[in-house]
């Protein structure tokens, strides 16, 4: 098995690009790790969104009324005074 022995540069200016080199990496290594931040957060705030969405919907549903329950869906719970109370149950032809 051999043994590793770091490359030692030969003069300054080989040192000089290497810690250039190693900067720009440290620097993109940053910006990468930034991003990666960032797309958690927005992760986290889509995850909240779709959560309260999903909540709003089920809210919806649980108020449509049974299937065999003839009168007209009243989703945004407004009073709704029928026109004529003889009709109320009779379905719409419409």
């Amino acid at each position: 098995m051999t043994e590793y022995t770091p490359h030692v540069p030969s003069d300054s200016t080989e040192s000089d690009s290497i810690a250039v080199s190693l900067h720009r990496l440290s620097k993109k290594i940053q910006l990468i790790s930034d991003a990666v931040k960032a797309l958690h957060q927005d992760r986290s705030q889509l995850e909240t969104k779709i959560e309260d969405a999903q909540k709003r919907i089920q809210h919806i549903l649980s108020r449509l009324p049974e299937q065999s329950d003839g009168r007209q869906l009243n989703l945004l719970g407004e009073p709704v005074t029928p026109t004529n109370p003889e009709d109320d149950n009779e379905p719409t032809t419409h």
